[in-house]
């Protein structure tokens, strides 16, 4: 299979996984580049024409791949989009296993975007990894894309607003590594199980590993086991140790939701701008991965491109007085076990306690 539909050529494999293989693809005509995703229509669990299904849902959104073309041929389905950049697990790795918080926290606004857009699609992604976050090429070459929509699936029916219905003894959707401890359980997925693997994906980020990880075993149902009870058992204090106390108040909180409550993604955002602008880093794209280079961009054109960070006037959010190494005083009662606070402003009024020893302490 030499040529997709009429328009593009098949070039090389640029990697595969359990779903189908990813190559890169040439518009005949145009010459652009492209990418180019197939899988036999005979697989086992087929998810490309779902995922170009939800990419057509979501055509248009910033940080969203354009796609071009899907067709089945020669018993494959095939789908053509933009081809993008590295992943933020490629980015990861090439910046030595960890990422600052400067560079955390321009990804972590982007990521809440993404979400929120995706979410009011009434759509979830129950697949939220860094492999299936990429930067984009070209003049969006700073702009974080979300891929690999294949597990998406509504959450909510768009003319009766109706959510779908809480369910158990529902099999693990995702990876192991990121996906919540509800899901674990067992429990069908919503909008809070997409923030609660953010969550998870951005303290990886700052510590460079995560404390269900490394466990080695040949059986992956031993190994899913181990990931889950070790995720009941770390305390959100315990996992955000060393951490700034907004990361601990963002996983506490988006915990604590329920099923079909729709989350307040404003806050989240502000939580983190709250951060950003107290450790008085300026948003300028230069990530950990950036050359060094000197970028003059104001937050006023920022302000026009709803993937970065709007212009943010210090005053419109309220005062958290944080350390940089400070880490929430958490409830506990009788039985010294975790219980999180009734509400996130009860948690803030908590969370000034400085932790001054660390053994995760953070690149910054």
């Amino acid at each position: 299979m030499d040529m997709i539909g009429s328009k593009y050529r098949l070039r090389e494999k640029l990697g595969g996984g359990s779903f189908g293989d990813i190559h890169l693809g040439e518009n005949i005509v145009t010459n652009e580049k492209v990418a180019i995703k197939i899988e036999l229509e005979k697989a086992k669990t087929p998810q490309l024409h779902n995922e170009y299904c939800i990419y057509k849902l979501l055509s248009g959104g910033i940080g969203i791949p354009s796609i071009k073309y899907y067709g089945v041929q020669e018993g494959k389905n095939v789908m053509v989009m933009e081809l993008l950049g590295k992943s933020l697990n490629d980015l990861f790795n090439t910046c030595g296993k960890r990422f600052s918080l400067k560079t955390t926290l321009m990804i972590m606004d982007q990521l809440l975007l993404r979400l929120e857009y995706l979410h009011n699609k009434n759509l979830i992604h129950r697949d939220i990894k860094p492999e299936n976050f990429v930067i984009g090429t070209g003049k969006n070459h700073n702009q974080v894309y979300m891929i690999d929509m294949g597990l998406s699936k509504r959450y909510c029916d768009p003319i009766t607003h109706e959510h779908i219905p809480l369910r158990d003894h529902k099999s693990l959707i995702g990876t192991a590594r990121y996906t919540s401890i509800n899901s674990h359980i067992g429990f069908e997925q919503s909008r809070r199980d997409d923030l609660e693997s953010i969550g998870y994906m951005v303290v990886y980020f700052l510590k460079g590993s995560l404390p269900w990880q490394n466990y080695k075993t040949k059986d992956k149902k031993e190994k899913i086991r181990h990931i889950m009870q070790t995720k009941i058992s770390t305390s959100v204090d315990e996992l955000c140790f060393g951490l700034p106390c907004e990361f601990s108040i963002f996983l506490t909180s988006v915990k604590q939701l329920e099923f079909t409550e729709q989350p307040d993604y404003s806050k989240y955002r502000n939580l983190f701008r709250e951060l950003f602008i107290r450790e008085g880093f300026t948003y300028d794209f230069q990530y950990d991965w950036t050359p060094n280079e000197s970028i003059n961009i104001s937050l006023g054109s920022l302000h026009q491109q709803s993937s970065a960070m709007p212009q943010i006037s210090a005053a419109k959010i309220i005062p958290m007085r944080a350390s940089k190494y400070s880490s929430p005083i958490l409830h506990q009662n009788p039985a010294g076990k975790f219980r999180p606070p009734k509400s996130m402003s009860s948690f803030q009024s908590q969370s000034r306690r400085i932790v001054t020893s660390s053994p995760f302490r953070p690149k910054f």
